[in-house]
């Protein structure tokens, strides 16, 4: 009969499951305080992907804006080019030719009076 656990024992026992359980939902009961809704979740992501939508467009008008300054600096670039081409155009339709004229009008003078 030693073995046999008494009434008293038995209520201990019940009494420290009793507190374990009430232990066990204190803490569950902690963790659903900590979880967040489904409605909230969406919203939050929802509101993150709005939030990304808005920084790619962002950046593909950042984006458009480099390129628009890149093809407008290549315009730039060419008519800079353009202008340098007919600048070396009038240097030597105002430099070059004359003198070369002269040398050619200097050439026949010399020819037709050796002739």
């Amino acid at each position: 009969m030693a073995d046999d656990t008494t009434l008293g024992e038995v209520a201990r026992r019940l009494e420290a499951i009793h507190v374990d359980l009430k232990e066990d939902l204190r803490e569950y009961g902690a963790r659903l305080d900590k979880k967040v809704s489904v409605e909230r979740y969406e919203l939050e992501r929802r509101t993150a992907d709005d939030v990304h939508r808005q920084l790619i467009d962002r950046i593909a008008v950042i984006e458009a804006a480099r390129l628009q300054e890149k093809k407008d600096a290549e315009a730039e670039q060419r008519k800079r080019d353009d202008e340098r081409r007919s600048d070396r155009r009038l240097v030597f339709s105002a430099l070059v030719v004359p003198v070369l004229l002269l040398l050619l009008q200097a050439y026949l003078a010399a020819r037709g009076a050796g002739a």
